[in-house]
């Protein structure tokens, strides 16, 4: 059991936990995962480690309500405990001193980026920081991200933060005026295909992370198949990051939308259930 220290909702639909996980703390490195279990009858949630504090046990986790699972996360309240957290999983993010990185995260994505940009720029890298929401209410770690960044662009798609528009639009006047090295990418599928897609007119590499897809988490599931140039690939064993000129982005979106209706349902009926106990909150 893994006790949780804090849980805390950071912006509307969003929350943050701090969780005791001593051996995870110590030897996760920027882009890995875990996968954790709310209690022994519940799915395997698949969520990037956001930061840690080796010296005291803990790993600290940013996830989005938007099913069963995390709204039962959400409820869950300082001194209660997590049924399993299994990690470090997935292959580290390639940190090396590229020379100028560009890292944008859209939404929830934003989570997962930030220990990429602290580790970058601890590796003498110049980082400049591109973080884009739907609105105000999703954009997070705006200041943890500018404290760990030389540079930091804020869009939004209605302009409630930032510059109105999408991520695309900094990123083009970036690669326009100055030489960029590799830009990483973490969001929503049509975020990270539109980034790619851009970048690859630049011939600038570029990483996309892919966690969102994962359900097992030990590539024995094969749900998050992904093809990758010629290859399949099972992101939770390859990756989660994968060379975004070569992931087939089109199959991806499709798999994602797999067990939608699945997923809408159990929501539907667990938000159902708590309404009659007097305990979900709506968030």
């Amino acid at each position: 059991m893994y006790r949780i220290i804090s849980n805390e909702i950071i912006k509307p639909s969003i929350g943050r936990m701090v969780v005791e996980a001593p051996y995870v703390a110590e030897h996760r490195k920027a882009g890995q995962f875990v996968m954790i279990m709310v209690d022994e009858k519940g799915e395997r949630l698949p969520l990037t480690i956001a930061d840690s504090t080796p010296e005291h046990g803990t790993i600290t986790l940013i996830y989005q309500i938007v099913g069963t699972t995390t709204a039962k996360l959400s409820s869950m309240k300082s001194g209660d405990c997590l049924f399993a957290v299994a990690g470090p999983l997935g292959h580290p993010t390639e940190i090396k001193n590229y020379g100028t990185v560009v890292c944008a995260g859209g939404g929830i994505g934003i989570a997962p980026l930030f220990p990429i940009a602290k580790a970058m720029k601890a590796s003498g890298n110049r980082v400049i920081n591109i973080l884009g929401a739907r609105n105000s209410d999703l954009l997070i770690l705006e200041e943890e991200l500018r404290a760990v960044g030389d540079k930091i662009f804020i869009c939004t798609d209605d302009g409630s933060r930032g510059e109105k528009g999408l991520i695309t639009q900094p990123l083009t006047g970036i690669l326009k005026e100055e030489r960029v090295d590799l830009v990483v990418a973490v969001g929503p599928v049509p975020m990270m295909k539109a980034v790619s897609e851009l970048t690859k007119e630049y011939n600038v590499k570029t990483f996309v992370s892919l966690n969102s897809i994962m359900i097992d988490g030990t590539g024995m599931c094969g749900g998050c198949r992904v093809i990758v140039g010629d290859e399949l690939k099972f992101t939770c064993v390859d990756g989660p990051e994968f060379d975004g000129h070569l992931v087939d982005f089109e199959s991806l979106g499709k798999r994602l939308k797999t067990y939608q209706k699945e997923e809408t349902e159990s929501f539907e009926q667990y938000k159902h259930k708590c309404k009659l106990e007097g305990a979900f909150n709506g968030k």
